[in-house]
């Protein structure tokens, strides 16, 4: 029975309405997608064939082959947890839908138009692993109806549950949502205990993005050799984007592997970009491909599959203070470095805009302290995010620090909950 608790949190807006689908090659995922509408059961089966269910085994060695990595933003090797959930009717299947970054909309446009691709994938793993418990947890209101409407449609997804949950950037940690669930407190636990050990219901649980469960479906349908026919030799297949900013299309795009950066942003030249959302890095497009092995070994991260381009007649110091104190008013509470650690940060960032004395080397030493020693992940991504943009913006601390400004406005470019872009 498919459930939508109406006691559930409101889910949180969406900082902008849908983005539009871009066309950027052929649609794997996103097929049928650009009708602006949830595509139906039949329709799905028409476009992307049969549900092919596989062994634990196959999709563990087929995912091995492919390289499959996990599309929530940790970018997880899915063969390695896969092959960890020991299989039987009491495991659990967990659909992490939450999408709590501010700055991404390609998961939330997958559960809204394409339900049955995630919901293939689910089911692909739930019958791998033995069981009938496949748990789809989501905080958009929209993702949740569609999701419930295609269960609906189709067989065999009377068993699937439908759960709206808390909005909040770490609420979609993964252990957060799994807190959640089981009615605690939707923080992550700081013991960092692994949902394959004990998740649902403290029970083996197979957890991962929608996106991720997507694929795995996909991979399941076509096999690794037909999967890897695009993309590169160390990462095929397609990954889903959201641009923004000063780039020529805004909105959602699926693209290959390998593909270069530079045909998301334009021709942005030495500008700066955002890669990955507020856990992310900022960097410079030219001569990058989206390839995650390729921009991890040079110490960048593709998070939440996000890009944005900042136009030049925003503040770039004032659009990374606005983030800064959001991302210090997230803190689960849990720990010393992100409570107060992620505050002070934020509140050095501020002084900076404002063009008031920091202590520059003492805030990128502080930048240092709290990195690897939070109850989460948290902290680490804000870091990231925080470090990089001190990197990145020499020129415009320069400005602030002499001037007081560098006579830009605060357009509000990278999107807050409750904002608009």
């Amino acid at each position: 029975m498919t459930v939508l608790p109406t006691t559930a949190s409101a889910p949180r807006a969406s900082a902008v309405a849908e983005p539009p689908i871009l066309p950027l090659g052929a649609a794997r995922l996103l097929a049928g997608a650009s009708s602006g509408r949830a595509v139906d059961h039949l329709e799905h089966r028409a476009l992307a064939g049969p549900l092919v269910h596989r062994t634990q085994a196959w999709l563990c060695e087929a995912a091995r082959t492919v390289g499959l990595l996990g599309r929530g933003g940790a970018a997880f090797p899915v063969a390695t947890k896969l092959a960890a959930v020991r299989p039987g009717p009491a495991t659990h299947v967990l659909v992490n839908g939450s999408e709590s970054e501010p700055t991404s909309h390609k998961d939330r446009l997958l559960m809204r138009r394409v339900p049955h691709r995630v919901l293939d994938g689910a089911l692909v793993a739930a019958a791998a692993l033995g069981t009938s418990r496949v748990t789809v947890a989501v905080h958009d209101q929209e993702a949740a109806q569609a999701l419930t409407t295609a269960c609906g449609e189709r067989g065999d997804a009377t068993a699937v549950r439908i759960v709206v949950t808390p909005a909040g950037f770490v609420a979609g940690e993964v252990q957060a949502v799994v807190n959640g669930l089981d009615g605690r407190p939707a923080v992550p636990n700081g013991r960092r205990t692994l949902p394959s050990d004990r998740g649902l219901e403290g029970r083996p649980t197979f957890a991962g993005n929608v996106e991720t469960f997507a694929q795995l479906g996909l991979l399941a349908l076509l096999g690794p050799s037909a999967y890897a026919a695009i993309g590169t030799g160390t990462e095929p297949g397609t990954s889903l984007v959201t641009v923004f900013g000063d780039v020529p299309r805004a909105g959602v795009a699926e693209v290959a592997h390998g593909t270069p950066l530079d045909l998301l942003t334009g021709a942005t030249g030495d500008r700066p970009v955002l890669l990955g959302g507020y856990h992310g890095t900022w960097t410079r497009a030219r001569g990058l491909l989206l390839d995650r092995p390729a921009l991890r070994a040079s110490g960048l991260a593709w998070g939440a599959g996000v890009v944005v381009v900042l136009p030049e007649t925003t503040c770039p110091l004032g659009e990374v203070a606005r983030v800064a104190r959001w991302l210090a008013q997230e803190s689960a509470g849990q720990c010393g470095p992100c409570v107060f650690g992620l505050a002070s940060l934020a509140d050095d960032i501020a002084r900076l805009q404002v063009g008031a004395p920091v202590d520059l080397p003492g805030l990128h030493r502080r930048l240092g302290l709290v990195s690897g020693r939070g109850a989460c992940g948290h902290p680490d991504g804000a870091v990231r995010f925080l470090a990089s943009a001190l990197a990145m913006f020499p020129e415009e601390i320069g400005d602030h620090t002499t001037s007081g400004g560098c006579g830009r406005p605060v357009l509000g470019v990278l999107p807050l909950p409750g904002s608009a872009r």
